[in-house]
């Protein structure tokens, strides 16, 4: 069975962020789909990333591309949104301020999802998002094509989202044993590619050993 899979950029990044060891940030998107896939689908055509890089804080701007630009080198496509300020206000204090919102990444992922089971890329596509936006997504794309199967993939961390997994024909959750066998080195270079040095904020702790270097 050929897999496709989708990731929710913001849903997983912030199921990581909550485990508290930012190492685990810098994952392979590609590594991690074969992972997940072990056992149901035979081989990953296709991994997409949908985000959105938002303002003001340059460093993690700087992270964010870099993170992106590593994906690329592993093969990832990356779909760009964009975000968008809407006005805040604090009924307690009255104060007011601007929020920036991301947008497009529902869409993002949606739309790539159909556009590959139209042109049929994929056997099985796995969806990865605790959003039950995406619940949508799998009513049609199930009228629509019957024939292929569903994976609700859950964010590490995060409670299964019941209206997906009732949607879907098979269930997966990332673990942090996942994400790191899927740790990336901290150079990534391939021709065609400018090379990209990690984040100093993604090194792994001085104790830390990844998973294919342990004594077996």
């Amino acid at each position: 069975m050929r897999a496709a899979v989708y990731f929710d950029g913001y849903n997983l990044y912030h199921a990581v962020n909550d485990l508290g060891e930012p190492f685990l940030k810098w994952v392979n998107l590609w590594k991690l789909a074969e992972e997940m896939a072990k056992g149901h689908s035979r081989i990953i055509e296709k991994v997409v990333f949908c985000t959105a890089y938002f303002p003001g804080d340059t460093g993690k701007r700087a992270r964010h591309e870099k993170y992106v630009n590593a994906l690329k080198i592993n093969g990832v496509t990356v779909l760009l949104g964009h975000t968008t300020k809407e006005p805040m206000d604090c009924k307690n204090c009255q104060h007011k301020w601007d929020a920036p919102r991301e947008k497009e990444t529902d869409i993002n992922l949606a739309l790539a999802i159909f556009d590959d089971a139209y042109q049929d890329v994929f056997d099985d596509a796995y969806i990865v998002t605790a959003d039950t936006d995406q619940a949508a997504t799998m009513k049609v794309l199930k009228s629509r094509f019957p024939n292929k199967r569903i994976f609700s993939v859950t964010p590490p961390g995060r409670p299964v989202a019941v209206h997906l997994r009732d949607l879907a024909d098979h269930k997966v959750t990332i673990t942090k044993n996942h994400l790191e066998a899927c740790v990336m080195p901290r150079v990534l270079s391939r021709d065609g590619f400018a090379a990209v040095v990690r984040p100093d904020e993604y090194a792994p702790p001085g104790w830390w050993v990844h998973p294919k270097d342990r004594p077996r």
